[in-house]
Parts: structure tokens; sequence; C-alpha cells
């Protein structure tokens, strides 16, 4: 029996993907053990408690050179280590990093092990982790072409991004009906990704009053995050427009399919959904990270015609009269959706869980391990 571990977690942006190249390695192998170890946040733990998979929670703590927080990697990093020895052997198969800091304990216990090990990197830049481990790797699979440049160019297979089955698949009069909302009416999504984004929230307040006015031919699915629930749903409550509002949704595939327009993030997770959905999008990339990544990411998307992006300057009422141009301009104009639908063919890659799956198997096959 092959045993497969996946190493990384902290966000649905890693986890989704691994769990998509999970799958496809359970359909090659139904008698494959497959294991996450993932972080002791509560968005792993409602990931994957779903997912049919093991997994295992590791007490990692980031690296800092904060004395007082360097104390509490160091003991996290030793309890981590024994966990990943006690389940890692010799027997084990692969070893597939999913990023962060989650995924350097299993991937150094590969390495000493010389067990095969797999990175698999979506964002356009890739994080400090995967950039210090991709020299133990066999492979690194990697969403966009441009992020050759930054690793060993010999490794690296630009891929695309690993998606969990069901997109284009959900049908969209099913999915509206089930969520109490209209066929007759286009969908505005609105998202902060697994987590939410509390900016694009209070954006999202601010223009309501403007939103309203489209009443009669739109409504909106907002995906708020678990902790914003209660101040959002506030914002709504005098909304005129048609609404459904959710902490947390495991279920993107449907809600996309539904959807005419999507404003969110520019993760890289949330990019291949925009694409692979058809979902033409207004991308306000996070502007906390130092690289800028997310924009990095969403240009990707622009560059194909398949989305429009507004610079979230950390202030509500500027980036809301920044965005209410864009979006009411999309809101008024079909065409110009059915032109960015056609935009999002061109980056979208629809195989790419199957390929990275079938690669790792077959490493692990009779005669080629």
């Amino acid at each position: 029996m092959k045993k497969y571990y996946f190493a990384g977690g902290g966000t649905g942006g890693h986890i989704y993907p691994a769990l998509a190249v999970a799958q496809k390695l359970r359909k090659i192998d139904p008698d494959a053990k497959i294991t996450f170890f993932c972080s002791a946040r509560p968005i792993d733990a409602r990931i994957l408690s779903g997912s049919g998979f093991e997994y295992i929670a590791l007490p990692m703590q980031p690296f800092s050179f904060n004395p007082a927080k360097l104390i509490r990697f160091l003991h996290a990093f030793i309890a981590s280590r024994k966990i990943v020895a006690d389940a890692i052997d010799n027997d084990t198969s692969a070893i597939i990093g999913i990023g962060g800091f989650i995924s350097v304990v299993p991937v150094l216990r590969a390495r000493k092990l010389r067990i095969p090990v797999a990175l698999i990197n979506i964002d356009i830049v890739p994080g400090k982790a995967n950039k210090f481990l991709s020299r133990f790797a066999r492979a690194v699979f990697v969403q966009f072409e441009h992020t050759v440049k930054y690793l060993n160019r010999s490794k690296v297979q630009a891929s695309g991004c690993p998606l969990r089955d069901g997109f284009g698949a959900a049908g969209r009069s099913d999915v509206l009906a089930g969520l109490g909302l209209s066929e007759k009416k286009r969908t505005l999504l609105i998202t902060g990704a697994s987590s939410g984004a509390v900016n694009i929230n209070s954006i999202t307040g601010f223009l309501l009053k403007k939103l309203n006015g489209f009443a009669d031919r739109w409504q909106i699915i907002h995906i708020c995050g678990i902790s914003n629930v209660e101040t959002v749903q506030a914002f709504y409550s005098n909304a005129k427009i048609s609404y459904r509002l959710f902490g947390f949704c495991d279920n993107m595939p449907a809600v996309l399919s539904a959807s005419d327009l999507v404003i969110g993030r520019s993760g890289a997770l949330s990019v291949a959904e925009y694409a692979a959905s058809a979902t033409p999008s207004i991308c306000l990339p996070y502007p906390y990270h130092k690289d800028n990544h997310q924009r990095l990411n969403a240009e990707q998307l622009e560059t194909a015609g398949a989305c429009r992006i507004v610079t979230d300057v950390c202030d509500t009422q500027k980036t809301a009269q920044a965005l209410w141009p864009v979006l009411s301009e999309l809101m008024k104009s079909p065409q110009q959706l059915d032109i960015m639908r056609l935009g999002c063919e061109k980056v979208c890659r629809p195989n790419a869980a199957e390929k990275i799956a079938n690669t790792i198997y077959s490493w692990t096959a009779k005669g080629n391990s």
C-alpha cells in the first residue's frame, strides 16, 4: 500500500489545491493511504474534516527573530518533528509540500529518509517556505510560467492550479433555486475567500445604496468570513437588492457557476477558480503583502481580458469610489461580461490536478521508485 503525505495549510488557498491532487491520487490508487499535515488553525479542520482524508495538526509556528516568538518557534518545531517522525517512515511513497511553514518539517523528514518530494506552488511569487524547500524537491508544480524565474528551472513544471472536481458541472438554475435566488436576475458574487476580507465587506456596505439601484436586474451572494457575519448582516438590514450572506462556503464551484460577476481578492486559488468557472472578475488585490503578489496574480487575468483590477488603498470611501465606476459599467453591460468570459478560457488549465497526481504516482510505480 502506497502512503502519501500532504504538508501545509493555514488557508484554503493551500489546502484546496492539495485536496484536488489527493482526490486524483485516490482515483488512480484507491488503496493508497493519504494523510494531511496541517496547521492548528480552525480553517484547516473545517475544510479537511469533510474531505474523507485523515489529517494531523502540527503545532508549528512561523519563524521569527523576536526572542519570545523564537522560543515558541523552537518548542513547536521540536514537538512537530516528533509527530512527523512517528508518522513518516521508509515505506512512505512521497511527500507533497503545499506551502507555508507547516510544510517545512515533513519535507525535511522526507529529505532525511530520501523520500521523493513534490511541491505545489500556485502563487506567482513563491513564498519563503517553498523557495527554501525547492532545493529538496524532485519537482515543483506551478500555476504560472512567470514563476519559473524564481526557482530551479530544471525542477519546475507549469501545470496550472489543481482544482477540485465540479467546475463547470453545477447547474446554474439548481444552485440559484437552492439559495432562494432568482434565475431571471444576474448574480454578483462578493467574496473575501475562505477567511473573508474586512475591507471588501466595508466597501460593500458603503456601496449598498447604489447597488439597490440594480435590484430589479441583479442579486448578491456575499461570502464575508465567519467572524464578520453579524457586522455584514447589519449592512444589509435595509437592502432592497436580494442577497444571500454566508460566513464560509465550501462549494465554490457551485456558487461561481451561479455568478455573472465576482468582486474578490486575487489569491492564486481565487484567480484559478474565476478562470475555471469562466466568471468575469473585479480583483482587489490584498494590499498588505510586501511583494504585492496578489496584484501579479490578477494581472494574469487582466492581460487575458478576464478581469479588471481596482487598487484597495485601505480607505473604505476612496476604494469604493474607485470601484463603483468599474462595477456599474460591467453591471450595465452583458456584452462586456461575455467578452471577459472568453478571456477566462485563455488562462484556464482544467487538468492540472490530474497531471500532478499522475506524475507523483509515476515516481512510486513498480520499477520506477
